[in-house]
């Protein structure tokens, strides 16, 4: 019987070999749960804390979400850039936003004032969805 490991040379393997709960620590499922896909973070300050500091030790797709955040970017954004699945990506953005390193807000777009969602557009957009 061939073990599935066969026909790969220690030369080959790359990070699509490594398991996404690898990256979040086992975590699979995010603790936050107010970053949707349309959530732009954005990156605090250029001071980032060495490895294995902090609460939760640091993945190297952690500094990649920083440099990545300089300019806000959607969640959905971050994770096509580091193509990881968005759960991962929603892991390691929290961690972040945990440490101070990050900020999430709603897109400006999509809230009022009071941080509360425009309804109006809203309803225009589950208009538009339902003549799809």
């Amino acid at each position: 019987m061939k073990h599935w490991t066969e026909g790969f040379d220690d030369d080959d393997a790359d990070e699509t070999l490594v398991r996404p709960y690898t990256i979040t620590g086992g975590r699979t499922t995010p603790e936050r749960d107010d970053l949707a896909l349309i959530t732009l973070v954005t990156t605090v300050s250029d001071a980032f804390p060495e490895p294995g500091r902090g609460p939760r030790r640091l993945q190297p797709e952690h500094r990649r979400i920083a440099v990545l955040c300089r300019r806000p970017m959607a969640v959905a954004e971050v994770a096509a850039a580091l193509d990881l699945p968005v759960s991962v990506t929603k892991i390691l953005i929290g961690d972040l936003i945990e440490t101070g390193q990050l900020r999430a807000r709603p897109p400006m777009a999509f809230a009022h004032a009071n941080g509360l969602p425009d309804m109006e557009i809203l309803k225009a957009v589950r208009d538009g969805l339902r003549e799809l």
